[in-house]
């Protein structure tokens, strides 16, 4: 709903409309004894009620018990103010920018324009730790987590061609290096950005999509375009980029149009936490306090006349 006030579990609103049906049918459709009247030969019906044995129900317990159950939907909703202390978990949400260096990105033309994007995606992230790892034939953590943007942005802007002395392009052992960087850092929810014109991508590297999937994170890709392809670089591969965004859980994008990654990664640590099941820490459901107010209607169902 906002940064502030949310439902952890809106989809029991879809309970109200039902509920209002059957309080509808309960109040309009049904007699007061129920089905007795079907169920009983009307000689003996009428035969009971003529010696008092027959007492009939009222109505207005109907909307009591309506109301006791609409009560009971609104806090299975989860109801929740974020907690004032949500900022200190935030350690638990990181991201980690993984970086292409290899031939083909770093002499492709458009270097200068991945490590602009790379910096608005590490910008995009908030107050959140940020991690840089670069990769061609081999995988190097160039920044650890930090938040310190300055640094980072003086790190990525002085990366080039040069900086990674092993030929090839190797994404699964970038994607392996963040595993492992986001284990040592006791993350549980996590974003992973892959800047990559797709070369390399191969069985390995889904399998560390994959696992990051499993652990918790998400993995999101940008492709970066290569206009002059070096000789014996990897060949781009657009549609192979998009589907490893897809086995990690992630949102696959463009260099030149990042916006779907760059509201992926500025979810509030909050939001992120929540979504991946540790609403607790973040949220103060309020949903058993409205249990209380439920038990104001069940109370009259017990009532019994004189």
């Amino acid at each position: 709903m906002s940064d502030a006030v949310t439902l952890l579990r809106p989809w029991w609103l879809l309970a109200l409309p039902l509920l209002a049906l059957l309080a509808w049918r309960a109040a309009f459709r049904a007699a007061p004894l129920g089905d007795w009247m079907r169920a009983i030969e009307p000689r003996l019906f009428a035969s009971l009620r003529a010696r008092g044995a027959v007492l009939p129900g009222r109505r207005q317990a109907q909307g009591a018990l309506a109301a006791t159950a609409a009560i009971l939907a609104l806090a299975l909703t989860g109801p929740a103010f974020r907690r004032s202390d949500a900022a200190g978990f935030r350690n638990l949400d990181a991201m980690i920018l993984v970086m292409d260096l290899s031939r083909s990105v770093a002499e492709g033309g458009r270097l200068d324009e991945a490590r602009g994007v790379a910096q608005s995606v590490a910008e995009a992230a908030g107050t959140r730790q940020v991690a840089l790892i670069v990769y061609a034939g081999d995988a190097y953590l160039a920044a650890t987590p930090t938040t310190d943007r300055e640094v980072l942005g003086t790190i990525l802007f002085a990366l080039d061609g040069a900086t990674i002395p092993d030929r090839g392009s190797h994404p699964a052992r970038g994607l392996a290096l963040a595993r492992r960087t986001l284990a040592e850092m006791g993350a549980v929810a996590a974003d992973v950005v892959l800047l990559s014109d797709g070369g390399g991508i191969d069985d390995p590297a889904r399998r560390e999509a994959t696992g990051l999937a499993q652990d918790g994170h998400r993995l999101h890709t940008l492709f970066v375009p290569t206009p002059a392809l070096p000789p014996e670089a990897p060949r781009p591969d657009r549609a192979a980029l998009d589907r490893l965004a897809g086995i990690g859980g992630g949102t696959a994008g463009e260099a030149d149009a990042p916006s779907l990654v760059l509201a992926a990664v500025g979810e509030t640590t909050a939001r992120h936490l929540s979504a991946g099941g540790y609403a607790v820490l973040v949220w103060q459901d309020l949903g058993r306090w409205l249990l209380l107010g439920a038990l104001a209607p069940a109370l009259l169902l017990f009532r019994r006349s004189a």
